[in-house]
């Protein structure tokens, strides 16, 4: 765990672009000292009604990464998103850098391929990840030491990246008064979720907490970062709470939200790291939408 000698020393620059109709948070972390970065998080626009992706929010990832003279080491994934498409295949098209994620996404691909008939010619031992990081595991942003928290219960392969002073949580954690990721999706668990934030809060108080999501009221500007103490004393669905009482609370409302919007594009893009589906013979690629199955 970093101390506060080193927290102050070598603390890791990072611009936060808000995703406004997924209401998801892309982050670029780079070391000031080398110009290198990572991107996490990245996001796909995706058209729903007339299955139409382009890639405006991607390149202006792009544009910012090239303004600022930044090479990119690494493209992470916190987890198998559900609620928007990645770019990251795309964004290593253009930028480089190896896709990432944790190293339990092998359990996703094995649980949703069924789902869309992908078993026969689906890879289901993580690949197309070109970097499987396990729990614990170290890795470099320029000079910048960071390292991998797994943090499963939203989904069983949910990591959290360390970078020093920052920890990029994905959809573990939200801004405090929003509270924590549902648990309801396959592999996910209310307990095993508690115990993954509890990890998170065990990191010193003054750990800049960014986040993956927010969902602002009108006139509000996004939250892109808390700090672990804002976190642990004011979490509305932690602070104060016994690992029961959060699975009591987290279970029941659970009970209550929606499918996300983009579930079914977003799983089959994600657990393939962004890659669109291979166009069929007449030239066109398809994603499969199965009937009365969620």
């Amino acid at each position: 765990m970093p101390n506060r000698k080193t927290l102050k020393a070598q603390q890791p620059d990072v611009r936060s672009l808000f995703h406004a109709p997924t209401s998801t948070i892309t982050h670029i972390v780079s070391d000031p000292a080398t110009k290198r970065a990572a991107i996490i998080d990245p996001v796909l626009d995706f058209d729903q009604a007339s299955a139409r992706t382009r890639t405006t929010f991607a390149d202006q990832i792009i544009g910012h990464i090239v303004a600022d003279q930044l090479k990119v080491d690494w493209i992470l994934e916190t987890h198998i998103h559900a609620d928007h498409l990645s770019s990251a295949h795309y964004l290593k098209e253009r930028l480089g850098g190896p896709i990432a994620v944790g190293t339990n996404i092998s359990q996703v691909q094995r649980t949703f391929a069924p789902l869309f008939n992908l078993s026969s010619h689906c890879n289901l031992d993580g690949k197309p990840f070109d970097h499987l990081f396990a729990d614990g595991e170290k890795f470099k942003i320029g000079n910048l030491e960071s390292s991998v928290l797994a943090t499963p219960g939203h989904t069983p392969a949910c990591v959290s990246y360390l970078c020093n002073d920052a920890v990029f949580v994905g959809d573990t954690l939200f801004r405090p008064d929003y509270g924590t990721a549902r648990c309801d999706f396959p592999g996910g668990d209310a307990g095993t979720l508690y115990d993954s934030i509890e990890k998170l809060l065990s990191l010193p108080n003054e750990t800049r907490v960014f986040l993956c999501h927010d969902y602002p009221s009108p006139g509000r500007a996004p939250c892109c970062a808390t700090t672990v103490g804002e976190e642990k004393l004011t979490n509305a669905h932690i602070a104060g709470l016994s690992r029961q009482d959060f699975i009591k609370l987290r279970g029941e409302r659970d009970q209550n939200l929606s499918v996300p919007q983009l579930i079914l594009p977003s799983i089959q893009v994600n657990m393939n790291a962004g890659e669109i589906p291979v166009p069929e013979g007449n030239g066109i690629s398809y994603l499969k939408i199965p009937l009365n199955q969620l």
